[in-house]
């Protein structure tokens, strides 16, 4: 910093007057005599050929300009003004006047007494003018623009003549890069020169900078805030802020839909004891707010004005610089909402329709029919029939046609977990329940299904000690895991499988009768392969078609068709699947002949119809119904090849344009689409192109 003041003008107005009427380049010989920053500024203003003796040298903004630059500034400005009222005070009645400039030197603000802004010596001062040194030449703003530093001018120091009669004390504003935001400065008489003036200057501009970067630091700790909050508001789990001695002083939106009202149905809200909300006995808020221990993931279950709600807590110490505990931080997790997300990601959906669901027979179109309607309802249901039949996939399209299709669908085969294991599969364990189990214990299958639908499959393979536990959960809505003594209440709809004729395992005493009541309130009996011939040829191309990963289009032989309607299927469609796997996988051309069948089909010379669940089984001859399908494949075929023809024709004809094609054909681009897909005729289209460019 320079602190300047002249005490005798006449060395310095010779040097000014030596300096500003020598020939320029001719003057290094000469001694000035003078500060190096005022010489400097000199050389500048020569440089860019100020005119000393102009008095008609300042330029000012057009209104437009000075409104645009008062906006832009307008926190400078604000910050600045309190503290140049409070510089003013010091200099009131003196003729001086306190400037505020923009960063190029345009007078943003001033404060001066009444005769200052209108005395000639100091006229030059008000809004829009310029004090650049480009502009008026060597002065206390425009010389502090240039050097970026504290700088008194006075007397002759000034470049111009006209402001030799003026003292100017100014500081640069500087920003935390060390950038010039503004000029601050105190103008007057040159004879009134001091300099505790520039001090005083120097010391307003220090606190302008200050106060701007505590605007700044505030201004950044607002933008943390309003993201932390907008965290806080959004966040999928429920968040409670309490103080060191418990009491909530925040809650999230989630923590309160979560809670609704705690413990005697108290409105939940800050200010009151959040043991109120997880009860006295929990032992988290101990850990946390006096033993300064984090708590995860621990159990709890809330009685709230919604009902028992089952979560997932865990707490988090908040202390000071010195550790000192000033609260802490509650995280609740539905088990739910965790519930859920495990499910997604372990596969635990339905995917199958009832448009899965392949087969026009009265007997399997009356299935499909009560099972539509018992989708609609909330009844248990109990699935009837064969090893193979498609159980599952008319539980998982109940599932996908009901209200809970958004919910997990969970499937447990009764008949392949051992007997000393189902229940805990079924209602989950607590830690140490027994010698092996899992830390901090595991849910079960109902609790997994919770919002959804949890299918026993083999439901008559279920011990009996077990089948007592789930009359329980079906009539209470609730479990207990194994070795531990907190309900959990469950929102689960049940569908049950089995292969046997319950009634008659009734009978036997090997299922609980109350229990097959429970079960059997609509009953559902899928029919058996051999009982639908009439579906047995269109299950056998769906899977040739799915398992033709290269698109050969099978052909297959009226000896086949005859031998597959003959069969009697003791495996059902899951045996047909397999059969047709097998066929795709062995078969080397394009038809299907005899060799390619297993010998059991090849060598069946009569039709097998049985009835289902252990009635007596029937023989009779399916000639007629062989002739009639093989009839029927080939009129399919042959129209399935026509139309084939047609298609790559138009689009031969069209240059391969799908949009002509479908109107030569009267069907929407969509359908054209689908067709071209199923006749898989890209392929042949582009050989065609092909061979037309050679």
């Amino acid at each position: 910093m320079s602190f300047y003041v002249e005490t005798s003008t006449n060395y310095i107005s010779d040097a000014w007057q030596q300096f500003t009427t020598a020939i320029p380049n001719t003057d290094k010989a000469y001694d000035y005599s003078i500060r190096t920053e005022i010489l400097d500024s000199w050389m500048r203003c020569r440089h860019v050929r100020v005119n000393p003796n102009d008095l008609c040298i300042h330029s000012q903004l057009d209104s437009i300009s000075l409104r645009v630059m008062l906006r832009e500034n307008r926190e400078l400005i604000n910050i600045a003004k309190p503290f140049m009222t409070n510089l003013y005070e010091v200099v009131e009645g003196s003729g001086f006047v306190v400037v505020l400039t923009d960063r190029r030197g345009y007078i943003m603000e001033l404060f001066g007494d009444e005769d200052a802004l209108t005395n000639p010596m100091t006229v030059s001062f008000f809004r829009g003018a310029s004090w650049s040194e480009s502009q008026v030449g060597t002065n206390a703003i425009g010389t502090a623009l240039v050097i970026k530093k504290p700088i008194q001018v006075s007397g002759s120091e000034h470049y111009c003549f006209e402001h030799h009669s003026l003292t100017c004390s100014a500081a640069p504003i500087l920003d935390a890069h060390g950038e010039v935001l503004g000029i601050l400065d105190v103008s007057g008489a040159a004879t009134a020169a001091h300099l505790h003036t520039l001090g005083m200057v120097v010391a307003a501009a220090e606190a302008i900078m200050a106060q701007i970067s505590i605007q700044k630091k505030n201004n950044e700790l607002s933008v943390i805030n309003n993201r932390l909050t907008n965290i806080f508001n959004t966040m999928s789990d429920g968040v409670i802020l309490v103080d060191k001695f418990g009491v909530i002083s925040e809650l999230n939106p989630v923590a309160k839909q979560i809670l609704g009202s705690g413990l005697n149905k108290t409105e939940v809200k800050p200010g009151i004891q959040v043991e109120s909300i997880l009860g006295t006995k929990n032992a988290l808020i101990e850990k946390m707010l006096k033993r300064k221990e984090a708590c995860a993931e621990v159990e709890i279950m809330l009685d709230t004005s919604q009902g028992l709600i089952h979560c997932l807590a865990s707490g988090e110490t908040v202390t000071d610089a010195q550790g000192t505990v000033t609260g802490g931080v509650i995280i609740l997790r539905p088990i739910k909402q965790i519930q859920s997300l495990v499910n997604r990601f372990s596969g635990h959906y339905g995917t199958l329709q009832f448009s899965d669901i392949i087969g026009g027979s009265k007997s399997l179109l009356e299935a499909v029919r009560v099972a539509s309607l018992a989708a609609t309802t909330m009844s248990n249901v109990l699935l009837q029939g064969e090893s193979g039949t498609g159980k599952e996939i008319f539980a998982q399209a109940i599932h996908n046609r009901s209200n809970r299709q958004a919910g997990p669908f969970i499937a447990v085969n009764c008949g392949a977990i051992p007997r000393e294991l189902i229940g805990s599969e079924l209602f989950g364990y607590a830690e140490g329940a027994f010698t092996g189990a899992k830390r901090g214990g595991k849910p079960g299958k109902f609790e997994l299904a919770c919002g959804g639908t949890l299918f026993l499959d083999e439901i008559g393979d279920m011990p009996l000690e077990q089948q007592v536990a789930l009359l329980r959960v079906l009539q209470e809505r609730r479990v207990i895991r194994i070795g531990c003594d907190k309900v959990i209440p469950v929102d689960v709809r049940v569908i049950c499988a089995t292969n046997k004729c319950l009634m008659k395992e009734v009978e036997k005493g090997t299922f609980r009768k109350d229990l097959y009541y429970r079960l059997d309130v609509i009953s559902i009996t899928i029919p058996p392969l051999r009982e639908r011939s009439d579906d047995i040829v269109a299950l056998f191309n769906y899977f040739l078609d799915k398992q033709d990963k290269h698109c050969r289009r099978f052909v297959v032989s009226p000896e086949v068709t005859e031998r597959i309607v003959r069969y009697g299927w003791p495996g059902n469609v899951r045996e047909l699947q397999n059969v047709v796997e097998r066929i795709v996988s062995l078969t080397e051309g394009q038809t299907v002949t005899l060799a390619n069948l297993p010998q059991e089909i090849c060598n069946c010379k009569t039709a097998n119809i049985s009835t289902s669940l252990g009635r007596e089984r029937l023989h009779f001859p399916a000639a007629n119904i062989v002739e009639s399908f093989c009839r029927r494949e080939q009129r399919r075929r042959v129209l399935d090849e026509n139309e084939k023809q047609e298609i790559l024709e138009l689009l031969y004809n069209h240059g391969g344009n799908v949009s002509m094609t479908a109107r030569d054909m009267g069907v929407s681009r969509n359908t054209l689409y689908r067709k071209m897909k199923q006749h898989a005729i890209y392929k042949e289209l582009k050989c065609k192109v092909e061979q037309v460019s050679l």
